[in-house]
């Protein structure tokens, strides 16, 4: 499975994602064997996103949140004690993760997560989602190539879209500049081997579901 992982961060940075990760995991009771398995990677890649080695991708953020029973702010250590329904701009710091780079647009502990993303022109381009729950994207910046089943939309700036995560989707830049993105997700405890799938399995569930 192509995850879109990018490499680790350079030497000297700030290392607060891949301890989280290790922490949740054994907060949750499980192995990093069987941890994988439902995140539909192999227990070595796991292995290289909690020892720093690797990023994962959006996608898989998401998935281990999920498989965690927690939110892509707390595995970045952005958690409250308390929700705050204010989320001041340039409080949030930028987070590369997989080609993408995004910042936190909404509170934690919430059943949303809503996020501000920039998507590079190329990045994760052929990467196909499909997970439980919605999502709601609105453009800010640039232009969006966003496929939803079998149909590809382009979308301008002022477009949104709102669609069960269920349909393979896939999110793409349509310009060299790339696009910049309002991302809204519903947070639901579902199994996440799926999560990221190849063409051909999206072909194939698309069969399935009719």
């Amino acid at each position: 499975m192509d995850t879109g992982d990018a490499p680790g961060p350079a030497a000297g940075e700030d290392l607060v994602l891949a301890p989280r990760l290790r922490e949740r995991r054994r907060g949750s009771g499980l192995t990093l064997e069987t941890a994988a398995a439902r995140l539909g990677l192999s227990a070595a890649h796991l292995s290289r996103l909690e020892s720093g080695l690797r990023q994962p991708s959006l996608p898989v953020l998401l998935g281990l949140a999920r498989l965690y029973g927690t939110t892509v702010s707390d595995l970045l250590g952005e958690s409250d004690a308390e929700p705050d329904p204010i989320v001041r701009g340039g409080a949030m710091a930028p987070v590369p993760a997989g080609g993408w780079t995004y910042w936190r647009a909404g509170g934690t502990g919430r059943a949303m997560q809503a996020l501000r993303v920039h998507v590079p022109a190329g990045a994760q381009r052929a990467l196909v989602r499909m997970h439980a729950g919605e999502e709601w994207l609105y453009v800010t910046s640039g232009e969006l190539e966003l496929t939803l089943g079998e149909r590809v939309h382009r979308l301008a700036v002022g477009d949104s879209a709102h669609f069960d995560s269920l349909v393979p989707h896939r999110l793409a830049a349509a310009g060299a500049a790339g696009v910049d993105l309002l991302f809204v997700h519903t947070l639901m405890q579902s199994e996440t081997s799926g999560l990221c799938i190849g063409p051909d399995q999206a072909t194939r569930m698309r069969g399935e579901r009719r």
